[in-house]
C-alpha cells in the first residue's frame, strides 16, 4: 500500500500593518474612485484603511497579493484604459478586491495610494512579504513619512 507524505504543517498566519500614502502622486485614481463612490477622497482613504483584509492568494506577478475584505462602498470597476506602468508599491482597487503591485508592472486597477514597503525581494530568504491567509491592515501616512520609510535600507 502506497502512503502519501503528510502535508506540510501550515505556517502561522500573520497580521501585518502596511503604511500607505493615499492620493496625490501616490494615488492618481483616488479622486476618480471617490467620485464613482459618491464620497470625498478623505472618506475613501479612511474606509480603505479601516478594513480588515485577508490575503486570498498571490498571483498575476510574484508577490502580488489579492486582498479580500474591501468595504462594499469602495467597489469600483477596473480602469477602461490600463496603464503600461504602475509603480511598485501601488495600492489599488480592482472590482471588490484590493491589491498591491510588488514591482513596476502594467495594470488596470484603480491606484489610490502607495506603500514604501518592498513586497517582493528575490534575494530574501522568503521573497514575498505576504502569504495566503495573512491578515492585512493599512495605515495612512503622509508624503514625508513615505519618503522617510522609503529611504530606510532593506
Amino acid at each position: 500500500m502506497q502512503r502519501w507524505p503528510r502535508p506540510a504543517t501550515p505556517s502561522p498566519r500573520r497580521e501585518l500593518v502596511i503604511p500607505v500614502c493615499y492620493g496625490g502622486e501616490y494615488g492618481p485614481d483616488l479622486a476618480e474612485v471617490a467620485a464613482c463612490c459618491g464620497l470625498d477622497e478623505a472618506a475613501v482613504s479612511a474606509l480603505h484603511a479601516a478594513a480588515d483584509y485577508r490575503v486570498a492568494m498571490l498571483g498575476f506577478a510574484p508577490g502580488f497579493p489579492y486582498l479580500l475584505g474591501l468595504d462594499p462602498r469602495l467597489v469600483v470597476p477596473r480602469r477602461s484604459d490600463p496603464r503600461q506602468r504602475v509603480s511598485a508599491g501601488s495600492v489599488a482597487i480592482g472590482g471588490s478586491q484590493t491589491g498591491i503591485y510588488p514591482e513596476a508592472l502594467p495594470g488596470g486597477w484603480q491606484v489610490i495610494g502607495r506603500t514604501p514597503l518592498r513586497l517582493f525581494d528575490l534575494a530574501a530568504e522568503t521573497p514575498a512579504l505576504l502569504a495566503a491567509g495573512d491578515r492585512v491592515r493599512f495605515r495612512a501616512i503622509d508624503a514625508d513619512a513615505f519618503r522617510q520609510l522609503a529611504a530606510r535600507p532593506g
